[in-house]
């Protein structure tokens, strides 16, 4: 397989929860943290949605008391990068062979779009079956749940994989809002589910938002 030195960050493009009023959409310090260690590495960083075009962002990731996290906030007043967010390119359109590696962000948005979306399990099916890399964080590995390989097994199946856990969602009161339980699914598939950084051959899962950054340092070192 070529290398492209390039990588593929897939950001959701729901901006409110199905059940209540509550916004959401993109958690912006997942994108940004991930997309600062892959530039700095030398990849070139596309992002794309799942239905193309502008990305909601999810209101509380732009507080100031999490934007300052790891340099977030040097990007949300940098025109440029916002400028990316408002017409992303749509999964269908993706060519996986422009890309060493696909990263999903999350945002609880993620929940609702992830793995409702044919287009973007093929596309993860694809990755992983060229020898690719397939990471994911916090609310990302949603889009794993129903990724199914040609052999007919699921990508996860027996894999030790991390996401945000049900204790997180209480923390965060949202266990009320979210349509169902990432790490139940989980479980349901088979595999144990870990915390913080889970690097499983060249799936890379990472729990929480400040796992964003490990993620994105063990995709450039598995790259390099």
């Amino acid at each position: 397989m070529p290398r492209t030195n390039r990588v593929l960050v897939i950001v959701t493009s729901t901006g409110e929860y199905e059940k209540v009023g509550y916004r959401t959409g993109l958690w912006l310090g997942e994108l940004t943290h991930f997309n600062d260690v892959a530039e700095q590495a030398g990849f070139d960083v596309t992002i794309a949605s799942i239905q193309g075009g502008p990305v909601p962002l999810d209101p509380e990731s732009l507080a100031h008391t999490v934007l300052g996290d790891l340099g977030t906030d040097k990007r949300y007043t940098d025109r440029q990068f916002m400028d990316r967010l408002k017409d992303t390119v749509a999964v269908t359109q993706v060519d996986v062979d422009d890309y060493d590696a696909i990263y999903l962000t999350g945002g609880h948005g993620v929940m609702f779009d992830f793995h409702q979306s044919q287009a973007l399990e093929t596309l993860i099916a694809r990755f992983y079956e060229t020898g690719r890399i397939v990471s994911a964080v916090c609310h990302g590995p949603c889009g794993l749940l129903d990724v199914t390989l040609s052999s007919g097994e699921p990508l996860v199946k027996g894999r030790n994989v991390t996401g945000f856990s049900w204790r997180e969602e209480e923390l965060a009161q949202r266990a009320d809002a979210v349509p169902y339980s990432l790490e139940d699914r989980l479980k349901e598939l088979g595999e144990p589910f870990d915390v913080h950084l889970v690097e499983d051959g060249r799936l890379i899962t990472g729990q929480n938002p400040s796992s964003a950054k490990a993620v994105a340092e063990a995709v450039v070192r598995h790259l390099a």
